[in-house]
């Protein structure tokens, strides 16, 4: 069994990683720009995401779970933002 304190620096480390999205969140809904974001590698950071969420699973470690579904939901926020943005070009 996963101890408390393990969960806890894997949360911590979740969260901030989810924290590192927010500037490209940012760029994309407040300010309405996509340039230099690559949609081939956001695709590939969800697929590796929900790999990360399978394992998560396999391992029932909440930290793995929480941080993997709210970095998965801050890329389909991008990648959906993008499409919009550019698709208003086109």
């Amino acid at each position: 069994m996963i101890s408390i304190f393990v969960e806890i620096i894997g949360i911590i480390a979740g969260t901030l990683g989810v924290f590192a999205w927010i500037p490209q969140v940012r760029e994309v809904w407040v300010r309405k720009k996509h340039e230099g974001i690559s949609l081939p590698t956001l695709h590939l950071i969800c697929t590796a995401l929900i790999l990360w969420l399978i394992y998560g699973f396999m391992i029932q470690s909440v930290a793995i779970i929480l941080s993997n579904l709210a970095a998965l939901a801050c890329i389909l926020s991008l990648i959906y933002g993008v499409i919009k943005l550019r698709e208003k070009e086109n």
